[in-house]
């Protein structure tokens, strides 16, 4: 397929503090960029409650796509000047490509809403169908920039973030295990969160990049950089987004969420028109680019004086951040909780909204595995003779990460059931005995005293 856009007469440069410019030389990407659908991105965190443990956190979605959009704009720009395809099905790079690679890039998570992936588990939703949705839809105005290049020019694009189009280099370049997408977002959000644990070389890798008949590759002499990357990537699910606060957070806006479905279900709650489509299950693709972030934070708000004590309180929570406290738990703790839950429930919480037991595993997050479900887009390094070989089976350090445990299962509660012994608490017994479970931020047994202890204290 051949797609080409009229070029700017003033290639435009928006600045970026992730990676200096970012450039723009096509008008079809400058009016997606003003586009209202993308620009609707700027209302939309990319780490959602986040930034209540990392102040700085409050990059959006549309700061992000664009850092997709100039990583992969100089990809292809890599690929046509130095792997040019130059015979059919010869492995290299076609650049009739660059046009359609470059505008997925940048649209790739146009379907994103509001606390995304909360939202998605409550109300059925998935960003990346709505992605397609309002690149193929012809009442938008993305759908109707992107037709201005030819007809068939939004499918061509919404296929590439389905995971359909013909030309598997083009879809690993923005979605795979060391795709353009990743590498933005781990050195952009290592930047706002003010942490260096996302910082690797990625002049080194795209050095090193290179594409084969399958997709993306790394060429033999850059395993080290990729080795980099693989490091920074796990430390940042291990301390930013793993982080207990953070995990918290996400657990008291997805209770808040749960609860305000009932509540409107079962009796009155002043919600605003937008959201109110969801709670009613009857919403529209309008009625979804209606969300933002500062609709959800009105409602919360509202919330807060609303007549159900649990609402409220959740609400309140939220949005002043007061998070639960937590505990790991392991196979061997995990049959306490609903003893824990029945303590809590004593201590005047319900605990289908003050408890939670989640696992790390299942965020949208995930380290580096060369099998399971992401097996398809494992990193590949080419040797001197083209043979292809997988990144763990030549790091010695990337295969040890492999074999370690990339998250962990907590259990959440009330910060108050953690009360010391000089606050007054009406039920400081009840208090006293939760406690004795809960040990340097671990669920344990209790364990009984040894026959020696017994004698000692006598």
């Amino acid at each position: 397929m051949f797609f080409q856009s009229k070029k700017l007469p003033h290639p435009v440069e928006l600045r970026d503090p992730v990676h200096g410019y970012i450039h723009i030389e096509d008008k079809v990407i400058l009016d997606l960029i003003n586009s209202k659908e993308f620009q609707r991105l700027r209302r939309i965190k990319q780490l959602g409650p986040t930034s209540y443990v990392f102040p700085g956190a409050n990059h959006t979605r549309f700061e992000h796509n664009l850092g997709v959009y100039e990583l992969t704009r100089r990809i292809c720009e890599i690929f046509s000047k130095q792997y040019p395809s130059t015979k059919p099905n010869d492995g290299l790079w076609n650049e009739n490509e660059n046009l359609v690679a470059e505008c997925a890039a940048l649209l790739h998570d146009i379907g994103h809403g509001p606390y995304s992936h909360t939202f998605e588990h409550l109300f059925g939703t998935n960003h990346e169908k709505i992605g397609t949705q309002i690149i193929t839809d012809k009442s938008t105005e993305i759908n109707q920039i992107l037709s201005k290049v030819a007809p068939t020019f939004p499918e061509a694009v919404a296929s590439v973030i389905a995971k359909t189009y013909p030309n598997p280099q083009v879809v690993k370049m923005i979605s795979s295990q060391a795709d353009a997408d990743r590498m933005d977002y781990l050195q952009r959000d290592a930047y706002f969160t003010g942490v260096t644990y996302g910082s690797f070389d990625i002049e080194r890798l795209l050095r090193v990049i290179r594409p084969y008949s399958g997709g993306i590759c790394f060429t033999n002499n850059g395993m080290h950089a990729v080795e980099d990357y693989i490091v920074s990537r796990y430390q940042m699910y291990q301390q930013v987004y793993f982080h207990r606060i953070n995990r918290s957070l996400e657990v008291v806006l997805n209770k808040l969420l749960e609860r305000a479905k009932y509540v409107y279900k079962n009796s009155n709650l002043l919600v605003t028109p937008s959201l109110q489509k969801f709670l009613d299950n009857n919403w529209t693709l309008k009625d979804y680019l209606n969300l933002d972030d500062g609709v959800m934070e009105t409602n919360f708000s509202i919330w807060r004086e609303s007549g159900d004590e649990i609402l409220a309180d959740l609400a309140s929570r939220y949005l002043f951040r007061k998070p639960f406290a937590s505990c790991s738990v392991d196979q061997e703790t995990r049959n306490l909780v609903p003893k824990l839950k029945n303590y809590i429930k004593e201590a005047g919480f319900d605990p289908n909204y003050y408890t939670a037991l989640t696992s790390a595993f299942d965020e949208p997050y995930d380290a580096y595995k060369p099998s399971g479900k992401n097996a398809h887009s494992q990193i590949e390094i080419m040797q001197d003779d083209g043979t292809l070989i997988e990144l763990s089976e030549l790091s010695p350090l990337v295969k040890a990460l492999n074999g370690t445990i990339q998250g962990s299962e907590n259990f959440f509660f009330p910060k108050v059931m953690l009360s010391k012994n000089d606050e007054p608490q009406i039920f400081d017994p009840l208090y006293q005995e939760f406690q004795k479970y809960v040990k340097n931020g671990a669920l344990r047994y209790q364990r009984k005293p040894t026959r020696k202890n017994n004698l000692n204290n006598q």
